[in-house]
């Protein structure tokens, strides 16, 4: 990454992590090697005790605020790096995740400055599966999402998602009485609720290991769909677990659907 340079909008990274030293190594990496050069990356541990913050340390001059303490889960975490970041965009990167390429931030900032009006910008995901980081399992194309279909249970894919700080600001955080699923909901609060405007890029931004509190098998489904009912209803959109599960079925397919120029 190269030298800040005040005169281009600055994207905040925040990435929260909790004993994760045997993947947090390429999440810092993939920020440092960034061709945007106003980027403030913000790591926020947990209170690991497995080496983590050893690892952040290596990479401390290239990092903006770290703190490490104990929290009330990932979402009160990801809160606590969005009040400390400075910038005028601001993504979320997690310890397990990394970019796609070195001009991912760049073609972000590039979307936001084509069109002032936007207010989030978001674009694909793929997973892989350990120990083949170079493999896609899973193909997460975000090009056909539209607000309505909160509904049946899809968003955009959270990694993926750039967002100004001011969105935050006006229609608050992330709400600490879903387990798995304020991600969701902070979705439905922006697209529907408060209807932002925003853009889908056609492009890989993250790479993201397979697994996850959201994956966590059927219990963690079963939490899932409830609170993405929850979620909708809270926000005045109409749904219910029966039209959720209708994803099911799109979700498999996506294990065969692979980007152009990426390896199976």
């Amino acid at each position: 990454m190269d030298a800040p340079d005040e005169a281009l909008p600055k994207v905040s990274i925040v990435t929260v992590c909790y004993n994760s030293a045997k993947t947090i190594a390429d999440t810092l990496e993939s920020v440092r090697s960034q061709t945007y050069p106003n980027i403030e990356h913000i790591v926020v541990d947990g209170g690991s005790d497995d080496g983590t913050m050893d690892m952040v340390s290596d990479y401390r001059e290239s990092l903006g605020p770290v703190i490490s303490e104990p929290d009330k889960g990932l979402y009160d975490a990801m809160n606590k790096g969005i009040r400390m970041a400075s910038g005028d965009i601001v993504g979320i990167l997690n310890s397990d995740d990394f970019y796609e390429s070195d001009e991912v931030v760049a073609a972000i900032v590039e979307a936001f400055e084509a069109d002032q009006t936007l207010d989030i910008v978001f674009g694909d995901v793929v997973f892989v599966t350990p120990p083949d980081l170079k493999t896609v399992s899973r193909f997460y194309h975000a090009g056909h999402f539209r607000p309505w279909k909160l509904r049946f249970g899809w968003m955009p894919p959270h990694p993926a998602t750039f967002v100004k700080k001011a969105v935050y600001e006006q229609h608050g955080e992330y709400r600490l009485d879903m387990k798995i699923s304020a991600d969701y909901e902070i979705f439905v609060r922006w697209l529907v609720k408060a209807k932002l405007n925003y853009r889908w890029l056609d492009r890989v931004i993250v790479r993201m290991r397979a697994g996850g509190v959201s994956t966590g098998g059927i219990k963690s489904s079963l939490i899932l769909n409830q609170e993405i009912v929850r979620a909708c209803r809270e926000n005045n959109l109409y749904t219910n677990l029966l039209m959720v599960l209708t994803k099911i079925p799109f979700k498999l397919l996506e294990l065969r659907k692979r980007p152009g120029g990426i390896s199976e």
